[in-house]
C-alpha cells in the first residue's frame, strides 16, 4: 500500500486477527484524536461547509473534508485508518425511500408518510446513488493510504421501524407476524445487495473496515444490531431478530453484534447461541456507568465463557488495568476514551504488559 498512513500497521493486523480468533488485545477507539506534529502528507482544508445538507450530502466537500482529517489523525496503537463515511445510524432506510435529514451530530429519518408493507430497493434511489459518490470520492483521495469505511446500513426490524415508524412494527408481532417476517427477510435481502456493491468499491486486496466501532477484517466484515429489541421479549427476539442476525452472520467473514441498553441484556443468552457470531459489543446507553465500570466485569465474563469476543466502549484509560485485570486480555477490544497521543501511549504501556 502506498504511503500507507499507520506506520505499525502489520502489528496492529495481527491484535485484530487475534481478537477475532478470541485471543487477541486490541487497543483502539471510536474516531481519531488530532497527531502531533506535521501531518501524514500536507493536505490543503476545504473552505467551511455553507450548511448541514453540504456537510452531510455533498460527496465532492464531504470526501476533501474527511481526506484533510485523515491526514491528521493519530494511527496509533490499534486505532485504525478509517475515513468515517456514515450517513447517519441506519442509511439502509434512506436507500428504501425514507428521507434524510442532517442535523449537527448526526442524521436523522423521516419515515415513509403512508405506511407499506412493499420494501422495494430502486438502484436510481438518490440516497443511494450518494453512498455510491461519497464512497468512490473518498476511495480516490485515499490512494491506498487509509481505508474507507463502510457506512453504518444497519437492518431487520430497526430499518423496518425507519421506514414505518415503531409503533406499527411492533404491533405486526401480534397482529401480522408472518408478514412481519416477510419484511424483514426483504430488509436483509436487499443488505446483502448493498453491501456487496459497497465492499467492491471499498476493499483493499480483500480487506475492509466498517465505520461504526471502528472494525477491520479479511473479508466482509460488519457491525449488526437491533436496538428495537429493547422493546421486545427474549422470546420475540429469537423468533424476529436473531434468525436475520444469524443469516448475515453466516454470509459475512466477521461479524460484532452492538448491544445497546441495560434493557437489552436480557437478550445475551440469545446472542450467544448464534455460533457464527463472533463479538459482542456493548454500550450501556444514558445515565448509566459506561463502559469501563466494575458493575460490566461480569458481563464481559458472561460473553466470553459465551465463545465470544467483547468490545468495551467509552472506557477512561485509567479503567484500562482494572478492566484487564478483571475479565483478561484474551479476546477484548476495547474502544477508549483518548484525547492526546500521551494517553493513547499510557494505554499501550498499560496493554503491553498483558501481551
Amino acid at each position: 500500500m502506498a504511503e500507507w498512513w499507520k506506520n505499525n500497521w502489520e502489528e496492529s493486523r495481527q491484535h485484530y486477527l487475534d481478537w477475532w480468533d478470541r485471543k487477541g488485545l486490541v487497543i483502539s477507539m471510536w474516531g481519531h484524536v488530532e497527531k502531533e506534529g506535521s501531518p501524514h502528507t500536507p493536505v490543503a482544508a476545504p473552505p467551511p461547509a455553507r450548511d448541514l445538507d453540504q456537510f452531510w450530502f455533498d460527496p465532492v466537500w464531504r470526501s476533501a473534508y474527511l481526506h484533510h482529517e485523515m491526514s491528521r489523525s493519530s494511527f496509533k496503537a490499534d486505532i485504525l485508518p478509517v475515513a468515517n463515511t456514515h450517513l447517519g445510524p441506519g442509511s439502509l432506510a434512506a436507500i428504501l425511500g425514507a428521507e434524510m435529514d442532517g442535523r449537527p451530530d448526526t442524521i436523522w429519518y423521516r419515515h415513509l408518510p403512508e405506511d407499506s408493507d412493499e420494501i422495494i430497493f430502486d438502484e436510481n434511489n438518490r440516497w443511494w446513488q450518494l453512498h455510491l459518490d461519497l464512497l468512490r470520492m473518498c476511495k480516490e483521495h485515499a490512494q491506498g493510504r487509509y481505508f474507507v469505511g463502510c457506512p453504518d446500513l444497519i437492518e431487520g426490524m430497526d430499518t423496518l421501524a425507519s421506514l414505518r415508524g415503531t409503533q406499527p412494527v411492533l404491533m405486526d408481532i401480534i397482529d401480522r407476524p408472518d408478514e412481519l417476517k416477510r419484511q424483514i427477510q426483504a430488509v436483509n435481502d436487499v443488505w446483502f445487495k448493498v453491501f456487496d456493491q459497497i465492499y467492491d468499491i471499498i476493499n483493499i486486496d480483500g480487506e475492509m473496515a466498517f465505520c461504526y466501532f471502528t472494525i477491520w477484517g479479511p473479508g466482509k466484515v460488519a457491525k449488526l444490531q437491533s436496538d428495537i429489541s429493547i422493546m421486545i421479549s427474549p422470546r420475540d427476539f429469537r423468533r424476529f431478530v436473531a434468525p436475520y442476525i444469524r443469516e448475515q452472520c453466516q454470509w459475512l467473514d466477521h461479524s460484532l453484534y452492538h448491544l445497546d441498553g441495560v434493557g437489552a441484556m436480557r437478550h445475551v443468552d440469545a446472542l450467544l447461541e448464534i455460533e457464527e457470531l463472533d463479538a459482542i459489543q456493548w454500550t450501556p446507553g444514558v445515565d448509566q456507568p459506561q463502559g469501563g465500570d466494575p458493575c460490566w466485569y461480569d458481563l464481559y465474563k458472561r460473553i466470553l465463557a459465551g465463545g465470544k469476543s467483547v468490545m468495551p466502549s467509552l472506557v477512561e484509560v485509567d479503567e484500562l488495568q482494572p478492566l484487564l485485570d478483571a475479565i483478561g486480555p484474551h479476546g477484548v477490544n476495547v474502544m477508549l476514551m483518548f484525547r492526546t497521543e500521551q494517553d493513547i501511549e499510557t494505554a499501550v504501556k498499560i496493554a503491553d504488559q498483558y501481551r
